[in-house]
């Protein structure tokens, strides 16, 4: 581990988990389950530098419907870029604070954050392959809803890859949007495309229901 990466809400060399604030949530909640890169903020391949980070805008309202309904907000994001020695912890923290912070400058706010570095083409001890919390595995959800007590069978998630669905089939959810996507079947998941404001109505109003 690299100096100062001790300080990082690591539970692995791999994986991190930060639960964000103190909010007390009943057991048994939903919770919404973002991707980042792509899904939050747009998506500029290995995001290492904070000043490039642009929010998504419509995400934004979905993530404050969330908060208002009091449903946990979960980020669960890959980072092979970390894997492969393109940039450490420290540079994702500084983006990922970045992120963060541009969204409550919106009254936009995350619970928990989930992040898997490992990935096959990755340098020791980060060589895994198909490593459990990767996605589309779904190791990083199971993880979130053991540690939130959450009900994942009435969870949404929303991302713009396909791993990002079958990691949400393979949690058991029922619902997922995918960014600039295709509606279609993953297993007992129903993915909804998410490409414009009626689109967004409809993420919005799942939110509402919850």
């Amino acid at each position: 581990m690299a100096d100062g990466e001790s300080a990082f809400p690591l539970v692995e060399p791999g994986l991190w988990v930060e639960r964000i604030g103190s909010k007390v949530f009943a057991a048994g909640r939903p919770a919404l389950f973002l991707d980042r890169d792509g899904t939050i903020n747009v998506d500029t391949g290995y995001p290492d530098n904070p000043a490039d980070v642009e929010l998504r805008d419509d995400i934004i309202l979905a993530i404050e419907a969330a908060n208002r309904r009091g449903i946990p907000v979960v980020v669960v994001t890959n980072q092979s870029g970390i894997a492969r020695g393109y940039f450490g912890w420290d540079a994702f923290a500084r983006v990922n604070e970045r992120v963060l912070g541009l969204m409550a400058e919106q009254n936009a706010f995350v619970d928990m954050v989930l992040a898997c570095a490992y990935h096959d083409a990755g340098k020791d001890p980060l060589a895994v392959a198909d490593h459990p919390m990767r996605k589309p595995n779904p190791g990083m959800l199971l993880e979130a809803g053991r540690r939130l007590g959450l009900d994942l069978k009435r969870s949404l998630i929303v991302g713009d890859k396909p791993a990002d669905m079958e990691a949400g089939q393979r949690a058991g959810l029922a619902r997922g949007w995918l960014v600039d996507g295709e509606g279609s079947t993953i297993g007992g998941l129903s993915v909804l495309p998410l490409r414009g404001a009626h689109d967004l109505e409809a993420l919005l109003t799942a939110i509402r229901s919850l």
